[in-house]
């Protein structure tokens, strides 16, 4: 079948193949589902996870950032759950679905970051930075959502992969079906942002002073290799930093594959199936964290206020927390 559209996109532009931006979009979000229904997810293991959490000392502000950017997160939840029925109707709502997971992680991490310290970054990228330093680092986010690279030098990047790995050898060219393909999945895209990152950093490093100085318009002298590691060498990818280029690159920047092209109907309906498994499992994670944390008293005020005033469905069984 002729595709007029696409043939004049690759024929303008640097346009991704639409089969492997579809596998990179749909095996990702297919992975972390498959990784977060299971036992570390249920009430009772996020119960025990955070058991040893103390309540901070009372800050009324950040207890009140903490609940509204909750609030706005099971928002966003629920509103894929009411995408998600739309069995014929997946390729009209599947850009909507993307936008709604990524606020929907987006808050509960606002929120988690609130009531861990009270702090509220302005921006995407320092959000995804106090995510690192506030609850990674400290081994308080479970599951596929801790694993991250704090060194985006190529040796310690492919060091720390190779660790994780293992014999792995699953991608994200591969629909992940158990835990082993899907955690293949999450190693995959864990390193392909890092590179992606890397590939920012080293554009950023090119257009600067020192380089030029250099004399030179690649990274093959120690000079310039070295000038590149030292700002690598601080460079992270962590969940967050995945999520939010996860949201450009499946709705923005690899274009019209989501809505054109080969019939992909059934993997797209279990695409935003997945997306609302992983914004639920994160989201109720989140909860757990910030009723140990937030002021005593004030998770079941909260309980009370949505189910009393929210004009939603919650999307989260609140009486587990």
């Amino acid at each position: 079948m002729p595709y007029w559209l696409l043939d004049r996109l690759f024929d303008h532009q640097d346009q991704p193949k639409p089969r492997f931006a579809f596998q990179g979009t749909v095996n990702w979000i297919r992975a972390l589902a498959i990784l977060v229904e299971t036992e570390e997810f249920s009430a009772d293991s996020l119960r025990t996870h955070y058991a040893q959490q103390q309540r901070r000392q009372v800050n009324a502000s950040g207890d009140t950032l903490a609940y509204e950017s909750m609030l706005m997160s099971l928002h966003n939840t629920a509103c894929l759950n009411a995408l998600r029925p739309q069995t014929a109707m997946h390729y009209e709502v599947v850009r909507a679905g993307i936008i709604a997971w990524y606020y929907a992680v987006y808050y509960a991490c606002k929120s988690m970051l609130a009531a861990a310290s009270a702090s509220d970054p302005q921006t995407h990228t320092k959000t995804a930075r106090v995510w690192q330093s506030d609850i990674v680092n400290r081994g308080l986010a479970v599951g596929p959502f801790s694993y991250c690279l704090q060194d985006l030098t190529p040796q310690a990047v492919d060091a720390r992969i190779g660790e994780l790995r293992g014999r792995n050898s699953y991608d994200l060219n591969t629909r992940p079906t158990n835990l082993e393909q899907a955690h293949g999945a999450i190693f995959s895209y864990l390193k392909g942002t890092a590179e992606y990152q890397r590939e920012e950093i080293e554009a950023e490093v090119k257009n600067s002073r020192e380089f030029k100085q250099l004399g030179v318009d690649n990274f093959r002298t120690r000079a310039a290799r070295e000038l590149r590691d030292r700002e690598l060498s601080g460079g992270l990818v962590n969940f967050m930093v995945q999520a939010f280029r996860y949201r450009g690159k499946a709705n923005y920047r690899d274009s019209i594959y989501l809505s054109y092209g080969d019939d992909m109907s059934n993997y797209v309906s279990c695409f935003v199936a997945d997306m609302t498994t992983v914004a639920t499992n994160f989201a109720t994670m989140v909860c757990h964290f910030v009723e140990r944390r937030t002021e005593r008293g004030t998770w079941q005020s909260f309980v009370a206020d949505v189910r009393t005033n929210a004009r939603f469905a919650i999307p989260i069984n609140l009486d587990q927390i």
